[in-house]
């Protein structure tokens, strides 16, 4: 295939397509710089078998020529004797480079940095600057910005390319300079980051040590990919499974079925609590076997209104709309959300009966208002108990330094199960006591 003039994302969709020996034969036709910009487009299994099937020479060329952040997500994918061989194959440059980048923490932003920027020192001219840009600026991630650091490399400005092209030739840069920098630690964890990105609008951050020397730049479009790969796992945590380290399309049948069996069964003992409590009723259940009617509708109602709850908070929460300290300003908005939610639904249940008991399509026997009112009332109190616990889970673990996002729906619902039916029988023992029960 002539893929030469193809965009290398093109490419690489078309790539991952072909079987391994075609694949492996196109990678390695295309030319040096076309391989490099293609690679770091591809899925990490479809890479990490092209690694295996080039040789030092080729490998050697990509590794060295590959984005540092780029090359860093690499290898967080690799098994180690993969990166040992790897890294013996980089320049002694870009040895150094990959051994910094992969020394700091997995959620640190530093991790998604590129040492690749143009820098100069306050004394230089315009004139001087512009004349390293055309050196060295095929090889800068971008050149929107040129950050200015002193002797120590402690950053001290950041000029827009703007400034310089309608500056005088022979401006000195400490004459451009406000001393007004907006810099990201490189400890700060990768969710921060993204704040500070959206609050400031910029296509590029720099980041620095805790001592304020500059040790490399991070790209609004590293930033988006990282968004992209959080927002996935937090879906897949929310349904109920662990997050997946590779695609769907990439993860085999056992990768799936590892992953959501332990959320199965952890939720399938939930259940069976549920069971428990039905069987504690039993003796009811026979007494006013109408009641078990209204069991599903009941206990999923509860479990609806939580799940409900829960994704508009832990939502709230990762746009950072919500903090800790609001738990109770949610508890009071939740709290009035239920009861209106649960008188709704429950004016609902009671006018299903009534007219399916006024019409004859179902005869509840001669107590059919009481049983009426047990369904509506425990609608209210099962509605309400199912949005204050959807609402208040995320706090308690995200208070507990856990993922709020592990609040997945079908915990919220297997909770309200359980306590649905207690709910239930005990209104239903208030109104039917010595008719029915």
């Amino acid at each position: 295939m002539n893929f030469q003039n193809q965009h290398p994302a093109d490419i690489a969709e078309q790539l991952s397509e072909l079987d391994n020996d075609e694949r492996n034969l196109s990678f390695l036709m295309l030319s040096p710089e076309k391989k490099t910009q293609v690679f770091k487009f591809l899925e990490p299994a479809v890479q990490i078998k092209i690694i295996k099937a080039l040789g030092n020479k080729e490998l050697s060329i990509v590794l060295n020529n590959l984005p540092p952040d780029n090359r860093t997500k690499l290898f967080e994918n690799f098994p180690d004797h993969l990166i040992k061989t790897s890294i013996n194959l980089l320049n002694n440059e870009e040895r150094e480079i990959a051994l910094s980048l992969i020394g700091y923490k997995k959620d640190s932003i530093a991790r998604l940095m590129t040492p690749h920027y143009i820098q100069t020192k306050a004394d230089k001219t315009v004139t001087q600057v512009l004349t390293h840009i055309k050196k060295e600026g095929k090889k800068a991630e971008t050149l929107n910005f040129v950050y200015v650091v002193d002797e120590n490399n402690v950053l001290i400005d950041d000029l827009r390319i703007g400034q310089l092209l309608l500056a005088e030739p022979d401006t000195k840069i400490s004459e451009l300079m406000d001393r007004h920098v907006l810099a990201i630690s490189a400890t700060t964890h990768i969710e921060d980051a993204v704040d500070i990105f959206d609050k400031y609008d910029r296509s590029a951050l720099p980041i620095i040590t805790e001592s304020g020397v500059l040790v490399g730049i991070v790209t609004f479009d590293d930033i988006l990919d990282e968004v992209q790969d959080q927002t996935t796992e937090d879906i897949q945590k929310f349904g109920g499974t662990e997050g997946l380290e590779m695609s769907y399309t990439q993860s085999t049948l056992l990768d799936l079925v590892k992953k959501r069996a332990g959320w199965l069964v952890i939720l399938f003992f939930g259940e069976m609590l549920t069971a428990s409590a039905m069987g504690f009723f039993e003796g009811e259940i026979e007494k006013a076997v109408v009641l078990a009617l209204f069991v599903p509708l009941i206990i999923s109602s509860g479990g609806n209104s939580g799940s409900q709850a829960a994704s508009l908070i832990i939502r709230a929460m990762a746009l950072k709309e919500l903090k800790l300290r609001d738990w109770w300003y949610v508890m009071k908005k939740e709290i009035l959300s239920g009861l209106l939610l649960g008188l709704i639904l429950g004016t609902i249940g009671f006018l299903r009966i009534l007219l399916w008991q006024e019409t004859g399509l179902y005869d509840y026997g001669e107590f059919w208002l009481e049983v009426a009112l047990s369904v509506s009332v425990s609608l209210v109190f099962i509605v309400l108990w199912g949005t204050l616990s959807g609402s208040l889970i995320p706090f308690v673990l995200k208070w507990c330094k856990l993922d709020p996002a592990t609040a997945s729906a079908p915990f919220v619902a297997t909770l309200v199960d359980v306590t649905g039916i207690i709910i239930f029988f005990s209104v239903a023992a208030f109104f039917l006591a010595d008719k029915l029960l």
